[in-house]
């Protein structure tokens, strides 16, 4: 990219962020760093780490030489993003607030205000790339498998991607961290930030305990066995192994060598019955779907792709996984699994790609395992 932009740059406090506006104005480009304030409930809390975050962003612009502005989208946020995270843990099926912050905050919200800052493109610190073919754009992996987040990205639409920019998305993270050492960047060395921004590290229950009420019930095994109390729904996603409180059952008369004592994994939310149902053992077939139903689908060049054989994933940092695709329109569409898929869980996003480019998605409504009688 030869020409010289305005570029508005969106600076989380974090390394990657930073060293994207560092690359942006070494190639000679007017930038200008915008820090996001999405979050305000827990402003005075350990766990809320957003003043920390604007303070290291603050110090990155000072080295780098741009000037810094801090924006609240936080009534937005409230409004498009966690008021759906909750509607959708209420429902009983496990979100993810990072996939709708991008589509609805950080490139809707976000790239508006720059673009009433005179912007001609913004950038983020995403492992992601873009790539301008005939006339239109696709989203293509980060070039570091193991920090690619072309899974997070996969709402954009035209529009969106023809003014974004990911100057770190053709780079390894090992490098990046070397060039924020390199030019003096005091976060240079700063961990990672993981988990979701208005959680922060808090344990998740603690923090859905105060927007949900809790609703007790059975936990019961595939032969109807009650082994427990849960919590509520809720508080649970499919495949989750920790926190269920319930020990090994041994039947009379069991022989010896069996699996009384494998662990215990979340295989089905019943809601109306409001039932967890438990299988034993990671590979139980409750736990494994060779099929997926997902709506509310996102396709990044606008019409869906032809059925046919593509790859898809279920879940962040998963391998991709061999499937059919068959759109049933283009808002629904169904994935039919080479291998069965485990842990597909209802409400987290169904991605699909052909090779390195990201398609689209949508989310996950059901598996076509049989739900228990």
């Amino acid at each position: 990219m030869a020409k010289k932009q305005r570029v508005v740059v969106g600076l989380s406090g974090g390394v990657d962020s930073a060293v994207s506006a560092h690359l942006l104005k070494a190639q000679g480009h007017e930038v200008i760093g915008i820090f996001m304030k999405n979050w305000e409930d827990d402003d005075n809390s350990e766990y809320c780490s957003s003043n920390i975050d604007f303070v290291d962003a603050a110090a990155v612009a000072d080295v780098i030489g741009i000037e810094i502005e801090h924006i609240n989208f936080a009534a937005e946020y409230k409004d498009r993003v966690f008021a759906e995270f909750l509607r959708e843990y209420q429902a009983g099926r496990t979100p993810n607030p990072d996939i709708l912050c991008n589509a609805e905050i950080k490139f809707k919200a976000f790239l508006d205000h720059a673009m009433r800052l005179g912007a001609e493109k913004i950038a983020t610190g995403h492992y992601a790339r873009v790539r301008e073919r005939a006339g239109a754009f696709e989203l293509l992996k980060g070039l570091d498998p193991l920090k690619d987040q072309s899974y997070f990205l996969h709402r954009l639409n035209q529009a969106q991607l023809s003014k974004t920019l990911f100057p770190v998305g053709e780079l390894p993270k090992t490098e990046v961290r070397r060039i924020a050492a390199e030019i003096g960047l005091p976060n240079a060395k700063k961990k990672d930030s993981t988990g979701i921004c208005f959680i922060g590290e808090r344990p998740f229950r603690d923090f859905l305990n105060r927007y949900i009420a809790k609703e007790p019930g059975p936990i019961k095994d595939e032969k109807g066995r009650v082994l427990g109390r849960h919590q509520g729904l809720s508080f649970y996603t499919l495949g989750q192994r920790q926190g269920l409180g319930i020990g090994g059952v041994k039947e009379k008369g069991a022989q010896k060598g069996g699996n009384e004592h494998a662990p215990w994994f979340v295989a089905r939310k019943d809601m109306a019955n409001n039932t967890l149902w438990v299988v034993q053992g990671h590979d139980h077939p409750w736990l494994l779907s060779p099929a997926l139903r997902a709506q509310d689908a996102s396709w990044i060049a606008g019409p869906p792709p032809a059925a046919g054989a593509l790859a898809a994933k279920t879940r962040y940092r998963q391998t991709d996984a061999p499937c059919r695709v068959q759109p049933n329109d283009g808002t629904h569409f169904t994935l039919h699994f080479d291998q069965p898929q485990w842990a597909v869980t209802p409400g987290q996003s169904a991605v699909i790609y052909d090779g390195e480019v990201c398609l689209g998605g949508g989310v996950i409504t059901t598996d076509a395992a049989n739900a228990p009688a």
